[in-house]
């Protein structure tokens, strides 16, 4: 199979790529117009308000063109010294009404300006708050998942792994196209847009402290390369790509993929199996579908079952974990299970319950 380059798959995408950009989940923002009313109201309420207090104390004010202030007057200085125009025609001469000045004008003066000025100091504020969320992100992001693809693959097995438990926010998704980033903000997960295939695009997700890694790129080629860094930046973590073409398999394994799944073979088999026995198509349809019916779960032995065989354990024993192999319910080598095995068992769905995680193998083992 011929490895084309990183710009050949820049090229590949389809949308304009764009690296070392994280989107983090945020809430909805209001409307642009609904802002701009918003601050139209607030800015004409400290108008009004300073007119009132100027008019309140119009006897410590003076008009130079006319002497006393009415309230007309109140409303062309309240306007004049909010917007710092500052014409001097008519002034405060009482002492009342420039401690007034400085108390209350001067205060709403400076609140009035904010609300000018307030998209600009929204952009910077937002940038600041921003750019402590990815800080603060960065530091308490441990043991995620790390899904490389938001397509239908990649967003299967989010919705898979979230079912057993996993939070949103213990998932990254990195994928080339803007766009897909924007649906899976959108859903509650943090998103890169840039190519996996470079180490700075998956640095920028922390796959170096992932605790499993989901490749499931459009490109079995992609799928390759994007192992081989993940692999070489992350040796503990448990990776699982995906390829179309079984042929491309044996490549994923050598390139650290812990397990490979052939979405063409997988699906073509189960096609095959629904001919066959619709029923029994239904109920493989179940079992891989976490969160509904039945779900084949993987857990621990417990200490009560320690000693027992497979047959003799309350839930429905399909294989059982023993090291690095795994063995059939049925395989005489099982013997009586030990503490140190793990079940994989067909349960009935407990949404949202957490599937207790396999220890992560040390590097080289």
């Amino acid at each position: 199979m011929k490895l084309p380059g990183h710009d050949a798959i820049a090229r590949q995408t389809g949308d304009h790529l764009v690296t070392h950009r994280i989107k983090l989940p945020r809430k909805e923002v209001e409307r642009p117009i609904r802002q701009v009313a918003k601050r139209l109201v607030m800015a004409l309420l400290v108008l009004v308000g300073t007119a009132f207090v100027v008019y309140a104390d119009r006897a410590g004010y003076h008009d130079n063109s006319d002497g006393p202030v009415d309230l007309l007057d109140a409303f062309y200085y309240a306007t004049v010294t909010l917007s710092t125009t500052g014409y001097g025609d008519i002034t405060p001469v009482s002492d009342s009404a420039r401690l007034t000045n400085i108390l209350v004008i001067t205060p709403l003066r400076v609140l009035f300006l904010i609300i000018l000025v307030g998209t600009t100091l929204e952009v910077l504020t937002e940038r600041t708050r921003e750019e402590w969320r990815l800080n603060r992100w960065r530091s308490t992001l441990r043991d995620h998942t790390v899904v490389i693809g938001f397509g239908t693959k990649g967003r299967s097995a989010i919705q898979t792994v979230c079912a057993t438990g996993l939070k949103s926010e213990q998932v990254v998704v990195i994928d080339p196209s803007s766009k897909a980033i924007d649906a899976a903000t959108a859903e509650g997960y943090a998103g890169v847009v840039g190519d996996a295939t470079r180490s700075d695009v998956l640095r920028r997700a922390e796959v170096h402290k992932a605790r499993q890694i989901i490749i499931a790129p459009q490109r079995d080629d992609t799928s390759v390369l994007v192992t081989l860094t993940a692999r070489q930046l992350n040796r503990g973590a448990k990776i699982v790509a995906a390829v179309r073409e079984e042929e491309n398999a044996p490549l994923l394994k050598q390139s650290g993929a812990d397990a490979v799944i052939t979405s063409s073979a997988a699906a073509g088999r189960l096609l095959g199996l629904s001919v066959l026995s619709p029923a029994a198509g239904m109920v493989m349809e179940d079992l891989i579908q976490q969160g509904s019916g039945m779900d084949i779960v993987e857990r621990p032995v417990v200490r009560a079952e320690a000693g027992k065989t497979p047959r003799e354990v309350e839930d429905l024993v399909v294989s059982v974990l023993r090291g690095h192999r795994v063995l059939g319910y049925d395989d005489p080598s099982v013997g009586t299970l030990q503490l140190t095995d793990r079940l994989i068992t067909i349960a009935r769905a407990t949404p949202a319950t957490p599937v207790a995680p396999h220890p992560r193998p040390l590097p080289g083992g």
